[in-house]
């Protein structure tokens, strides 16, 4: 009989449980024992420098999930953090305020427990002080594979280093493919150096490695950290339906090969330096997007073509090789297509089987193409010029972005 009932226990799988937590030391509990499908239900209320770490696997059809009691009022301040690992793990409505620690969202629990099919979502990271640091500290830290962060907002970072990274190894070979999505991008103020960012895709090390990741439908606005808004340093990234709106700086393609940015909106609003795309390396596509009232000029124009350095090192600037552009708009942008920007001195390679096609520009107040270097390898047809085009800026749908509890 005893065997009979053993078999039968074994059979009927385990019930999802809600589990209340009412702090960090419960939290850390409660991670020792959970189970796929188990949802832990953190406690409305401000949660004071508190750590938390999990490990866990739950599946497809049973997550494990990580939620407010309340989205929006479970608040962590200080040198709080949320460091999850393993496979389908779901963080929801938790909102982190001023954060003083190096690393306030991580991906991964630790070195080597990395996530995986996980998701950050309705989730909020915010600073309305001025925080300084040390070091370089990073918001929202990604790792693994085919991880998602969507329907957030980050603003107000003010210390050194990017506010979201997509981080790579020369050696995993089950990595990136991410989606980064529907998030609002809030004011960052600029740093007046390198490493104020708001998304990097990989580092200079790493810029071989295929990402394979997709941004898509996100609004950034006004984050003025640096000159690259977004650097792609990664390959194989697509950058689809996203809005810059009033920022001062550039979608960047820094290192890395074959990326398509597609159907986006850069709108000046304004903005001083504000700009549009910035072109390094090979096989990029560059198609269908759309440049209004744009400041910037030379790397922040609205289009910018990079020279290249013969055999470059990995964080230099490589040539520009195969890049595909067409059926982009530009209205009344100070500085239009740029061919030939050096930002090195010892960047002296063209552009080549570059192929710039297709693309509406409006010439009253500035001319369709500034011409620095030899285009013997670019290829400009079918390029049409008018004095006006009609001004029909779209906007975002605020229903859509963020979390739907910060409306």
């Amino acid at each position: 009989m005893r065997p009979l009932l053993f078999a039968l226990a074994l059979a009927i799988p385990a019930l999802a449980r809600d589990i209340p937590v009412a702090d960090a030391a419960a939290f850390a509990e409660a991670a020792k024992n959970v189970a796929a499908g188990d949802t832990l239900i953190l406690a409305d209320g401000t949660w004071a420098d508190a750590t938390l770490k999990l490990h866990a696997e739950g599946s497809t059809e049973k997550p494990v999930t990580i939620k407010a009691q309340t989205p929006g009022k479970v608040i962590f301040t200080g040198a709080s953090r949320l460091s999850v690992g393993g496979s389908h793990i779901i963080v929801d409505g938790l909102w982190f305020q001023n954060p003083t620690s190096e690393q306030v969202i991580e991906l991964r629990k630790d070195s080597k427990q990395l996530a995986t099919d996980s998701r950050i979502t309705h989730c909020a990271v915010t600073n309305d002080a001025q925080l300084t640091s040390k070091g370089s500290t990073q918001f929202v830290s990604i790792y693994g594979a085919r991880n998602r962060v969507d329907h957030c907002y980050i603003a107000g970072k003010t210390t050194e280093g990017t506010t979201m990274v997509v981080w790579l190894s020369n050696d995993a070979k089950d990595q990136g493919k991410h989606q980064i999505d529907h998030n609002h991008f809030g004011p960052r103020q600029k740093l007046g150096k390198n490493g104020g960012e708001t998304i990097r895709l990989g580092d200079s090390k790493t810029s071989m490695q295929t990402a394979a990741c997709i941004v898509e439908h996100n609004l950034f606005e006004k984050c003025d950290g640096e000159a690259e808004c977004i650097s792609n340093k990664s390959c194989g990234n697509l950058y689809r339906h996203n809005i810059f709106k009033g920022v001062s700086g550039t979608l960047t393609l820094r290192h890395g090969n074959g990326c398509t940015v597609e159907n986006n909106t850069f709108i000046g609003d304004g903005a001083k330096g504000a700009g549009g795309v910035r072109i390094i390396g090979e096989d990029h596509i560059v198609t269908a997007n759309r440049f209004e009232n744009l400041t910037g000029d030379d790397e922040r124009s609205a289009l910018c073509i990079m020279l290249g350095i013969p055999d470059s090192v990995p964080n230099g600037y490589f040539q520009v090789k195969r890049a595909k552009i067409g059926g982009n708009t530009f209205i009344n942008c100070k500085h239009n297509i740029l061919i030939g920007m050096q930002g090195d001195k010892k960047a002296t390679l063209p552009p080549i089987e570059t192929l710039i096609m297709g693309n509406t520009i409006q010439t009253s107040k500035a001319e369709a193409f500034e011409i620095k270097c030899p285009v013997d390898g670019v290829i400009m047809k079918e390029n049409e010029t008018v004095k006006e085009l009609p001004k029909a800026t779209p906007t975002s749908s605020a229903e859509h972005i963020g979390p739907s509890w910060k409306k």
